[in-house]
């Protein structure tokens, strides 16, 4: 994903369904019901099982503090900042020293660790972590606490483990002691080699905010290193598991694909700065992290502390899209850092020498293509192979099955598609079956665009990528923008949209269902052109509350709660209810979609026998109309509406009214093949007609 400055350009260009609905007076001053036709004998295209996914990127602290839910921030004191998040407890008198040591690491790869001397004992000779925006616990919940440590000189017996809420003795900064415990719990045993120890803490009672605090048991020195405080309750009890109430909403919306890493987090700042898949595999406390490109990026939400920690990697990932039901989308680096930041190059060959940075030991092309060749291995390779090894022994003997893959994030100009074309040829070559993501660019339109559309058509590429972030009324208005496109070659991937109710990457915008509706509204183009669009994606994905960089977004949630946004309940009626073939719809007097704020498309749904109608209102107005099953023959008498409406456009969902707006359901009488129906005023309704199956 990348929300760039030259985006503002495009911007430029839970109410009761009975109060929703009118009553029998307001039906009768509205008028003649609009009639809308469904050609249930004539199915169009079928609708890709893929269509409505998801886009996950490692912004808004959606990995780390988020969907990752180890709780302690830099666990392993690798970060640049090697104290990021951890401060030694103020005032603590037992504490004579403390320094981050390379002295005799646990490993090469965590080579970094934390030692701590006290003089004299004492119960404030320690180290506190702060977590992500505190530490979100549960009262009677359990959570694992494990450690590296050992011991130096001295007489220092073990170590006291307290999760606690911080507390203030009356004004002025907070005081030793003064923060109220929840649970406790010691470590003994210590010798003078690195050891693992673990204890499984309860806390007393619930916090949003608490923190975990280490104090040495006498007086000496300690190493410590690899801490972490993991909740038990995790999706599928899993070990190295992931938040269960936020992957149970990214399940619900029974998703088609799910892309990942991002977005600009595959591009990074510089090359450096790149994610590299192969460094979030294996061993968890092996993982080298990194500082997230997002960190710094937005000086209305400047945030130096955010990581990424890469907990959750690609084996996660794969592990994720398997769990929910999605085809996975890996993105990977063409060789391009990002064009709005350095804009880093990697040479395609060698003969080329340095890159424009005049560096001369840069990867070149052929090691980003490597990577790729080697991520499919990994993905799908039997186990006897060596990259599938190492899936196998994550815990997956299995192959994951992956179907495709995108070259580059949001790349433009003859940069990206002169690496493109090789990359792609060399993917190709080996792996003919690998279906390709290509880009076309971080706006839907321009020279660029256009000459990147051309160019990847005549590559015979089997996606290309389109972004759109744009005010509520783009939307509306752009409602017909694929009816002209080309039924043959490259399918579309909208891969990131979402209106924005300000501007784009304005800290004001909001999820609001202005924005919704209108998406909604486009969203039935879409589907209409389900022939050429083959798959699409709101963006971004997760936000946590207290530490976000970009709004709008999918999920938002804080360190114990999470909600859907309206937006996010728009796209599960969509996804929910695709259908497998497209039905072609005439709206009154075959006026285009969209005439009149009146939006709409229909699918037939094999499995079930249904027809599905999805209606958009977007007018003040309650709108009577009347859907004329065409060609139906067998049609039954009672169907069902499921209806979002609001006559606050402003409406939203929040962490206090997490459901405010969300689709309600009523049920629909139908007359032979007729269904009349009154839309709610600013209303997005799917009605679905049990149909002969």
């Amino acid at each position: 994903m990348t929300y760039s400055r030259s985006r503002f350009l495009l911007g430029a260009a839970g109410l009761a369904l009975a109060g929703l609905l009118p009553g029998p007076a307001a039906r009768a001053q509205s008028a003649a019901p609009a009639t809308i036709t469904v050609q249930v004998s004539q199915p169009a295209a079928p609708v890709s099982k893929n269509m409505y996914g998801l886009f996950f990127e490692d912004i808004n602290f959606a990995a780390d503090g988020g969907l990752y839910p180890e709780l302690v921030k830099n666990k392993s004191f690798e970060t640049d900042d090697h104290l990021l998040g951890w401060r030694a407890i103020r005032g603590a008198a037992g504490l004579e020293s403390y320094l981050v040591s390379t002295d005799r690491p646990i490993s090469n790869a965590n080579n970094h660790f934390l030692r701590l001397s006290a003089k004299t004992a004492g119960p404030d000779a320690g180290f506190v972590n702060e977590g992500f925006r505190g530490m979100g616990v549960k009262q009677g919940a359990e959570y694992t606490f494990s450690i590296y440590a050992r011991k130096g000189p001295g007489s220092a017996s073990g170590l006291s483990v307290t999760l606690e809420e911080p507390g203030r003795n009356g004004p002025g900064p907070e005081t030793p002691g003064s923060g109220q415990g929840l649970v406790q719990a010691q470590i003994t045993g210590l010798t003078t080699e690195w050891k693992k120890y673990s204890v499984v803490l309860k806390p007393s009672a619930t916090a949003a905010r608490a923190r975990l605090k280490l104090t040495l048991e006498g007086a000496g020195t300690v190493d410590l290193d690899v801490v972490s405080l993991f909740p038990k309750d995790t999706w599928m009890k899993r070990e190295n598991g992931l938040r269960p109430d936020l992957v149970q909403l990214l399940k619900d919306m029974k998703p088609g694909f799910l892309r990942f890493p991002g977005g600009c987090i595959v591009e990074g700042i510089t090359l450096d700065n790149r994610y590299q898949w192969k460094e979030t595999i294996g061993d968890v406390a092996s993982r080298k992290p990194m500082i997230n490109r997002w960190n710094k990026e937005f000086k209305h939400r400047y945030t130096p502390d955010y990581y990424q920690s890469f907990g959750l990697g690609f084996f996660e990932y794969f592990q994720l899209s398997e769990d929910i039901g999605a085809e996975p989308l890996p993105i990977l680096n063409v060789g391009m850092a990002c064009q709005f930041n350095s804009a880093e190059l990697a040479p395609i060959s060698a003969a080329k020498g340095p890159n424009a940075a005049g560096q001369g030991d840069e990867p070149t092309l052929d090691t980003f293509i490597q990577d790729a060749l080697d991520l499919i291995e990994f993905a799908n390779g039997p186990a006897s192979s060596p990259w599938g090894a190492k899936r196998a022994a994550m815990g997956h003997p299995a192959p994951f099955n992956l179907k495709m893959i995108g070259i580059g994030n949001e790349q433009w100009g003859p940069q990206y598609l002169e690496r493109y074309e090789p990359f792609a040829k060399a993917v190709k070559a080996k792996y003919p079956a690998m279906q390709i993501v290509s880009s076309a660019g971080p706006a839907p339109e321009g020279d660029l665009f256009d000459k990147a559309t051309l160019k990847l058509r005549e590559l015979k590429a089997e996606y290309i990528d389109e972004h759109y972030y744009a005010k509520p009324e783009w939307f509306r208005q752009n409602v017909g923008r694929y009816d002209n496109y080309p039924r043959t070659g490259p399918k579309i991937f909208a891969g990131e949209y979402a209106a924005q109710s300000v501007a784009i990457a304005s800290p004001d915008n909001k999820n609001n269902w202005d924005c919704a509706i209108s998406e909604a509204a486009f969203m039935t183009g879409l589907e209409r052109n389900a022939g050429v669009v083959a798959m699409a994606s709101y963006a971004p994905m997760l936000a946590h509350v207290d530490a976000w960089q970009w709004t709008p977004n999918l999920i938002w949630f804080d360190n114990l709660t999470a909600y859907g946004t309206v937006n996010y309940y728009v796209q599960t009626l969509f996804a929910q209810n695709k259908g497998t073939a497209v039905l072609p719809v005439q709206l009154p007097g075959n006026a285009k979609n969209g005439t009149d704020n009146l939006f709409a498309s229909a699918v037939a749904d094999a499995p079930t026998g249904d027809v599905i109608v999805k209606l958009v209102n977007y007018a003040a107005t309650p709108r009577a109309v009347k859907v004329n099953l065409a060609g139906a023959k067998k049609v039954g008498k009672t169907g069902r509406a499921l209806v979002m409406a609001s006559d606050d456009l402003n409406a939203q969902n929040t962490i206090r009214e997490p459901k405010k707006l969300t689709p309600k359901e009523e049920k629909v009488a139908v007359s032979g093949s007729t269904v009349s129906y009154t839309l709610a005023p600013n209303s997005f309704t799917v009605l679905r007609i049990p149909g002969k199956k």
